[in-house]
């Protein structure tokens, strides 16, 4: 029974994944410790071995269809993902755990009420700017820090790193929210966390048969996470990840 119940957090996980670009993560790991019982070392684990595999592909083809992946950017962001995930493995391993879930809700709380976008919300006027244009070329290196912080982030948390690229490419890159999540989408279907799984395994926390599972189920949830994705109106998209992550945010708190 508890294998099917990885196969459906697995899909869960990859409708979330498809949608907002955050290689599924952020629901694994709290789920795997509320449902299945699992330390937050062990979820971390076998959240980031669950998406070692290109798990995400289907839902990466359905963004590049529509014309949505930047693949230059994304290979460059794919390069520091792999260098900061070890880094982000071995604090992980060697730091209290209730100051690692401490730090991953305050870090959610931050994203969500950028995300929100308070002076829209609050009717208070500003300038208006075009947020489906790439203003500008940043350089290489740019993008290969954006990796490496995410990577550090996913070695940390057992994510797969799209909640901090998805952010940063908007923010300081200028990134439509779509392209955004397609490009972040598309970086996280190379083994980047590897480094941080054999960190983990290292010091005994992973199982591969609930990474197996779940990964089995995101194969199809990414598909159809990014179909919905594609279709959404590009401000509620912003809005409807604001909100998903300002949950995620408070239950963490509460737990």
């Amino acid at each position: 029974m508890a294998e099917i119940g990885y196969i459906l957090l697995g899909l869960a996980a990859g409708i979330l994944s498809g949608l907002f670009g955050i290689g599924g993560g952020i629901v694994l790991v709290p789920s795997l410790i509320v449902f299945f019982g699992l330390e937050i070392l062990d979820a971390n684990a076998t959240s980031l071995a669950a998406m070692l595999l290109p798990v995400g592909v289907l839902g990466v083809w359905s963004y590049y269809k529509a014309g949505l992946v930047n693949v230059r950017e994304s290979l460059w962001i794919s390069l520091g993902l792999f260098a900061g995930s070890f880094f982000g493995g071995e604090i992980a391993v060697n730091i209290s755990e209730k100051l690692l879930s401490t730090l991953y809700s305050l870090i959610l709380i931050y994203v969500a009420v950028s995300y929100l976008d308070l002076p829209s919300l609050l009717k208070i006027k500003k300038k208006k700017k075009d947020a489906e244009v790439v203003v500008k070329k940043h350089s290489v290196w740019a993008f290969i820090a954006v990796g490496m912080a995410a990577g550090v982030f996913a070695g940390l948390f057992g994510k797969g790193g799209g909640i901090v690229i998805v952010p940063m490419l908007i923010a300081a890159f200028h990134y439509a929210p779509k392209m955004a999540v397609a490009t972040s989408l598309a970086a996280l279907q190379l083994p980047v966390g590897l480094p941080g799984v054999l960190v983990y395994a290292e010091a005994g926390h992973l199982n591969l048969l609930p990474s197996a599972l779940i990964a089995a189920g995101i194969v199809a949830g990414a598909l159809v996470g990014s179909v919905i994705g594609v279709r959404l109106p590009s401000d509620f998209f912003k809005k409807v990840y604001a909100f998903f992550l300002l949950v995620v945010a408070v239950y963490m708190v509460v737990k």
